[in-house]
C-alpha cells in the first residue's frame, strides 16, 4: 500500500467500536425501582478509585435547564448548541436521537458512563426489578444482569462493576505500528533495514508484533523489504516531527484502536516485552509510557497509547510541544518500571559503535 493513502481508502479501513466494546453501563429500571438512589450510592467509591465519571440521564421528561427568554436559551432556539460556564456550568446541545454517538464521545474524556433510564435505553445494562421482581416489558441494549431490590446493594453492585470495568478496558482492540525513517545520518544506513540472523530489524520487530496484536501497521518513509509490503503505510501526521508525528498519525487514522507503538532501531524487543506492556491496562489508563530507572524519563517507544490518549496527543500537538514525555503526571498517563530483567528491550541503537557493542 502507497504511504500516500486516499481518504477513500482509509475509511474503508476504518474499525467501528459498538457500545459493548465501551466502559459504558446503564442502570436501567422502572420508575420506583431505585436507580438514583443506586448511582447516588455509588459515585462516591467510584471517585475515591481515580475514575472519571459522568452520569448520563435517558428518557427524562419535562427538564427544564434554562429559562425561556435568557441570552442562552435565545441561542440555543437560534439553532446552535450551547455551553454555560461558570460556578455551575452546562451544555445544552441539540440531539440528533444519537446517543451511541454522544456515548462514543464521553467515552474519549472519562473512564466510566453511567446511564440511568429505562428499558428503551439502548445500552448494556444493570436491570433493576425493584419490589415486584418484574422484567422489562420493553427492551433494548444487553441486560448484563437483573437485580431485585435486595441484591441491588452498592456494595455489590460496586463489586460487580470493578470486575466488569477491568474487562472491558481491555476489549478495544490494539493493533501495533512500527516506527521508521529514512537514511539515518549516525548509522549511515537506513536502521529499519539492519540485517540480524538474516532478517532486517522491521522484519524482527512486525513478526513480534504480530504475535500479540489485531494488526501492524508501518509509519513513516523508507524502502521495506518485499516480505513488509503487504502492511498498511502511514504518513507522519503533517506539521509535526519526532514520535508524536508517527503516533498521533495512527490514533487518528483508526479512532477506535489503542496501540503498541515500537521503534525500528530497539532491536532487542522481545516478546515478554510486549506482553508486559498489555497486562498493565487497567481503567482509568490512557497511556504506558515506561521509566525504566523511575528517574522521570519516560519511554514514549516501546509504550502503549489506549485510544482515549488521542485528545491529550492533540492538545500537546496544538500547544507546539512535540515532546510526548511532557504527558508525564497527567491523570491517565501511567509510568511503570518494568522488570528489569526487560529493560535493554528499550535499548535504542543509533551508531556503528553501538551496533558493534550490541550482542
Amino acid at each position: 500500500m502507497s504511504v500516500l493513502q486516499t481518504d477513500d481508502r482509509r475509511r474503508q479501513n476504518n474499525v467501528g467500536m459498538s457500545l459493548d466494546q465501551l466502559p459504558v453501563l446503564g442502570i436501567c429500571g422502572s420508575s420506583g425501582s431505585g436507580k438514583t438512589t443506586l448511582i447516588e450510592a455509588l459515585i462516591p467509591s467510584l471517585l475515591a478509585r481515580g475514575l472519571q465519571l459522568v452520569v448520563l440521564k435517558h428518557d427524562a421528561i419535562k427538564v427544564q435547564v434554562d429559562r425561556p427568554g435568557k441570552d442562552s436559551d435565545r441561542f440555543f432556539q437560534a439553532g446552535a448548541d450551547v455551553w454555560v460556564l461558570g460556578d455551575l456550568s452546562f451544555c445544552r446541545i441539540h440531539s440528533a436521537g444519537d446517543l451511541h454517538g454522544l456515548l462514543r464521545r464521553l467515552c474519549l474524556r472519562y473512564d466510566l458512563v453511567l446511564v440511568e433510564g429505562h428499558g428503551t435505553t439502548e445500552v448494556p445494562k444493570l436491570w433493576l426489578s425493584g419490589e415486584t421482581g418484574a422484567p422489562p416489558a420493553r427492551n433494548r441494549g444487553r441486560i448484563l444482569e437483573t437485580l431485585d431490590r435486595e441484591q441491588a446493594t452498592p456494595e455489590r453492585v460496586l463489586k460487580w462493576i470493578d470486575g466488569w470495568l477491568a474487562s472491558q478496558w481491555r476489549r478495544p482492540p490494539v493493533w501495533g505500528c512500527v516506527l521508521i525513517g529514512g537514511r539515518s545520518s549516525r548509522m549511515g544506513q537506513p536502521k529499519h533495514l539492519i540485517k540480524k540472523d538474516g532478517a532486517t530489524w522491521v522484519e524482527r520487530t512486525v513478526w513480534l508484533l504480530e504475535k500479540c496484536v489485531d494488526q501492524v501497521v508501518i509509519s513513516g518513509r523508507g524502502d521495506l523489504p518485499q516480505s513488509l509490503a503487504h502492511l498498511p503505510r502511514i504518513p507522519d501526521a503533517p506539521g509535526l516531527a519526532g514520535p508524536l508525528a508517527g503516533v498521533l498519525s495512527v490514533l487518528r487514522w483508526q479512532p477506535a484502536v489503542s496501540w503498541l507503538i515500537t521503534a525500528c532501531d530497539q532491536p532487542a524487543i522481545r516478546p515478554e516485552a510486549l506482553q508486559w506492556l498489555l497486562d498493565q491496562r487497567c481503567p482509568g489508563t490512557r497511556a504506558i509510557l515506561p521509566d525504566l530507572e523511575q528517574d522521570g524519563r519516560v519511554e514514549p517507544l516501546l509504550a502503549l497509547y489506549d485510544f482515549r490518549c488521542r485528545p491529550l496527543l492533540e492538545e500537546l500537538a496544538l500547544g507546539g510541544s512535540l515532546r510526548i514525555s511532557m504527558l508525564a503526571g497527567v491523570p491517565g498517563i501511567v509510568t511503570p518500571s518494568p522488570p528489569p530483567a526487560l529493560h535493554s528491550c528499550w535499548r535504542n541503537v543509533n551508531t556503528p559503535d553501538e551496533l558493534k557493542g550490541l550482542s
